[in-house]
């Protein structure tokens, strides 16, 4: 098991577009680790200062033409292992990766030691032989870009997005749940691991072991096969009457398999294993009508809010519910928020067990976040 490992080639592409202009794809790559990617970019940035080619004056019609698509972030041949090595003769330790801090709600501390954490290529066999994966494809990268908001519904906004590979047509994409799919199966854009390719699917998981006081038995293991992300996003603004930061959050997770079970961290000994086959989550928090707010309180505490979406006015929806005898807008408003099925959150597993015990298979099917509230809290006090 590798511990400590980071390695990646990184691509930034910057994509400069207009109606008259061909793409331009400026690439940076580099076979070192993470850090050297930074270097390249601020070699991209610098380079201009040392070039001899002329600034040319755009007019104003075609300053309008040309339209800034942000930055795409590839990742290729990445591989990420982290954790805490467990003491030698002398009671050092090389690496550590703890959580501290925290209490339980009798008093007693609470010490969360993250014993290794991977991202790595398929077939790692839970973490145990680590290999190389690309995120992001060139010609669908993860992108962080400033979005206008009246193009995806948020009207007069300026929206910070960080998005994942966005989803396409079933027709040039790949099932998102089969780890040997081809392409035209399915939606998903990230390609699976084949005998010639790593592909874009990675292996993720996370060994750890929660302290209680003393009581240091509670090991969790979690693992996901050949998972997939696309189609996910975060987007966040500001907003004018509440002052506060608001946001979109869609998160796409499927896995040929889950599984988390509560072995030891040398693997002497297992409790029963959850395994989750074929697990497909789709969840959307906050949308156009409804977003999520983010703030802290006066006491210090983060929290995470859905506001229940607005009552109509009396008059504004007609007796019968129709259209016709209702404020159209209004109407319109709570037809796009009951029936967009982009705001619905979906939960499918294809097959459920635990030990030798199986449950089938299981789904929840168009959830409706209508009203959250979450809010951390200091035990201690």
């Amino acid at each position: 098991m590798e511990r400590g490992v980071t390695e990646a080639n990184i691509s930034i592409v910057v994509r400069v577009c207009s109606e008259e202009m061909t793409m331009t794809d400026l690439c940076v790559r580099t076979n070192q680790d993470c850090w050297h990617g930074l270097f390249a970019l601020v070699a991209l940035l610098i380079a201009p200062l040392f070039s001899h080619a002329e600034l040319l004056r755009l007019s104003e019609t075609e300053m309008s033409q040309v339209d800034g698509v942000g930055l795409g972030l590839v990742l290729e041949n990445f591989k990420f292992s982290h954790g805490t090595d467990e003491p030698d003769a002398a009671g050092n330790q090389a690496r550590i990766f703890r959580i501290g801090g925290i209490k339980s709600t009798d008093g007693r501390d609470v010490d969360i030691t993250v014993n290794h954490l991977y991202i790595s290529g398929a077939g790692s066999n839970y973490g145990q032989n680590l290999g190389s994966v690309n995120l992001g494809r060139l010609i669908n990268p993860w992108r962080i870009d400033v979005v206008d908001g009246n193009s995806i519904g948020i009207a007069d906004k300026a929206v910070l997005e960080f998005a994942a590979s966005s989803m396409v047509n079933p027709g040039a994409g790949y099932d998102c749940l089969n780890s040997a799919a081809s392409g035209g199966t399915g939606t998903c854009s990230s390609r699976p691991a084949t005998a010639d390719y790593i592909g874009e699917r990675a292996d993720i998981g996370m060994q750890m072991n929660v302290a209680v006081g003393d009581d240091r038995s509670a090991n969790i293991n979690i693992h996901a096969k050949s998972a997939v992300i696309d189609g996910s996003y975060l987007r966040l603004w500001g907003d004018d009457n509440r002052r506060q930061m608001v946001g979109q959050f869609k998160l796409n997770f499927y896995s040929p398999e889950l599984s988390v079970n509560a072995c030891a961290q040398d693997g002497s000994s297992c409790g029963s294993r959850i395994l989750m086959s074929n697990f497909a989550l789709e969840l959307a928090i906050g949308n156009q009508l409804q977003p999520v707010f983010f703030d802290v309180d006066g006491t210090g505490n983060f929290v995470v809010e859905v506001a229940a979406i607005r009552r109509p006015q009396p008059g504004e929806i007609g007796a019968d519910g129709l259209r016709g005898s209702s404020s159209a807008e209004t109407w319109d408003l709570y037809e796009s928020y009951y029936t967009n099925p982009e705001f619905r959150s979906n939960l499918s597993i294809g097959n459920f067990s635990v030990g030798n015990r199986d449950f089938g298979s299981a789904r929840v099917q168009g959830m409706l976040i209508q009203h959250l509230n979450i809010k951390t809290r200091d035990l201690s006090q």
